[in-house]
């Protein structure tokens, strides 16, 4: 028997305060269904403070439930770091980051704070991210413009990753077809679009159950 990975949720795309009102209550209850390890944040640029209030609004909510929340901003040209560690976040999630900017973040943040980073789409690629000390590696996901990544290349790379690497990874999830093939991997976690937790109270349980079942 193994151990049955953990989930990380993914929030929509480009949230923003006025989606908050929503999304913490769905947070909330999906949380409470399975066994979350981490949510990813995903803010729409905006101005500093405004990111700061937005985060400070959703994370007690989520470390209430014993799990980490993790800001991304893509688009967004400030400092994140900031962003996160003023709004009382537990790290910051990247996607394809330019050469030299992990480096950087990792020296940065101190203190168990959280280094994420997405975007990978080839091994070369995720072995340099792994080298720069990142707290996860995460393969697939929505882009910010809707579009999925290919759901076989995602399982390909996180079975190649969690076979020989130590650093954890998550491989993500657009439909719940997709998660018993992806917990199979060894991954330490399995990320959840927001379409299977979000808008689904039922969502999260019927995947921690297919994690278990998987595990088993």
């Amino acid at each position: 028997m193994t151990d049955a990975p953990r989930l990380t949720l993914l929030t929509p795309h480009h949230v923003g305060a006025e989606h908050v009102d929503a999304l913490v209550p769905a947070l909330e209850r999906a949380c409470a269904a399975g066994d979350v390890a981490a949510v990813i944040l995903r803010l729409a640029p905006a101005d500093e403070r405004s990111l700061i209030a937005l985060v400070k609004r959703v994370a007690p909510a989520v470390q209430a439930a014993g799990a980490a929340l993790v800001v991304a901003a893509p688009g967004f040209a400030g400092d994140l770091v900031s962003i996160s560690a003023r709004g009382g976040a537990d790290g910051i999630h990247v996607d394809k980051p330019e050469e030299g900017t992990l480096q950087e973040l990792r020296g940065r943040l101190r203190d168990g704070r959280i280094l994420g980073v997405g975007g990978i789409e080839t091994r070369h690629a995720a072995m340099d991210a792994g080298e720069a000390g990142i707290d996860y590696l995460m393969f697939g996901g929505l882009y910010p413009d809707g579009v999925a990544a290919d759901a076989e290349g995602v399982h390909e790379r996180t079975a190649w990753w969690a076979e020989i690497f130590e650093t954890p990874c998550i491989g993500v999830a657009c439909t719940e077809a997709e998660v018993a093939a992806l917990a199979a991997t060894g991954a330490e976690f399995v990320g959840l679009e927001s379409g299977l937790w979000m808008d689904d109270p039922a969502g999260v349980a019927r995947v921690q159950a297919a994690l278990s079942e998987a595990a088993s």
